[in-house]
Protein backbone atom coordinates (compact mmCIF):
# COMPACT_ATOMS: atom_id res chain seq x y z
CA UNK A 1 0.00 0.00 0.00
CA UNK A 2 0.95 3.32 -1.02
CA UNK A 3 -0.33 6.72 0.61
CA UNK A 4 0.76 10.30 -1.33
CA UNK A 5 -0.71 13.08 -0.23
CA UNK A 6 -0.86 15.93 -3.27
CA UNK A 7 -1.61 19.72 -2.70
CA UNK A 8 -5.34 18.99 -3.39
CA UNK A 9 -5.86 15.11 -2.12
CA UNK A 10 -4.45 11.87 -0.83
CA UNK A 11 -4.04 8.96 -3.23
CA UNK A 12 -4.02 5.53 -1.73
CA UNK A 13 -2.68 2.70 -3.86
CA UNK A 14 -3.75 -0.63 -2.93
CA UNK A 15 -2.65 -4.41 -4.95
CA UNK A 16 -5.43 -5.75 -7.10
CA UNK A 17 -6.04 -8.66 -4.85
CA UNK A 18 -7.46 -6.81 -2.19
CA UNK A 19 -10.69 -7.42 -1.77
CA UNK A 20 -13.31 -5.06 -3.40
CA UNK A 21 -16.33 -5.72 -0.92
CA UNK A 22 -14.44 -4.46 1.88
CA UNK A 23 -12.63 -1.38 -0.26
CA UNK A 24 -16.42 -0.58 -1.27
CA UNK A 25 -17.27 -0.22 2.50
CA UNK A 26 -14.19 1.66 2.93
CA UNK A 27 -14.83 4.40 0.04
CA UNK A 28 -18.41 4.65 1.42
CA UNK A 29 -17.29 5.59 4.96
CA UNK A 30 -14.43 7.75 3.33
CA UNK A 31 -17.47 9.20 1.68
CA UNK A 32 -19.74 9.91 4.39
CA UNK A 33 -16.71 11.65 5.99
CA UNK A 34 -15.99 13.99 2.92
CA UNK A 35 -19.88 14.88 2.56
CA UNK A 36 -20.15 15.56 6.47
CA UNK A 37 -16.86 17.29 7.27
CA UNK A 38 -18.46 20.88 6.81
CA UNK A 39 -21.80 19.93 8.76
CA UNK A 40 -23.15 22.09 11.15
CA UNK A 41 -26.32 19.43 12.23
CA UNK A 42 -26.19 18.68 15.72
CA UNK A 43 -26.79 14.89 16.17
CA UNK A 44 -30.31 15.57 18.09
CA UNK A 45 -31.57 16.88 14.47
CA UNK A 46 -30.33 13.96 12.32
CA UNK A 47 -32.08 11.69 14.88
CA UNK A 48 -35.01 13.74 14.46
CA UNK A 49 -34.97 13.46 10.55
CA UNK A 50 -33.94 10.09 10.66
CA UNK A 51 -36.99 9.01 12.96
CA UNK A 52 -39.49 10.94 10.54
CA UNK A 53 -37.94 9.42 7.49
CA UNK A 54 -38.65 5.54 8.88
CA UNK A 55 -41.92 6.73 10.27
CA UNK A 56 -42.82 8.23 6.46
CA UNK A 57 -41.66 4.99 4.65
CA UNK A 58 -43.19 2.65 7.31
CA UNK A 59 -47.06 4.46 6.41
CA UNK A 60 -46.11 4.04 2.80
CA UNK A 61 -44.81 0.91 2.79
CA UNK A 62 -46.53 -1.28 5.77
CA UNK A 63 -49.06 -2.63 4.03
CA UNK A 64 -46.33 -4.95 1.95
CA UNK A 65 -45.10 -6.20 5.65
CA UNK A 66 -48.64 -6.82 7.24
CA UNK A 67 -51.73 -7.78 5.56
Amino acid sequence: MLIERTKNEVIIRLPSYVDTDGLQRLVDYLSYKEVTAKSKAKQSDVDKLAKDVKKGWWKKNRSRFIK
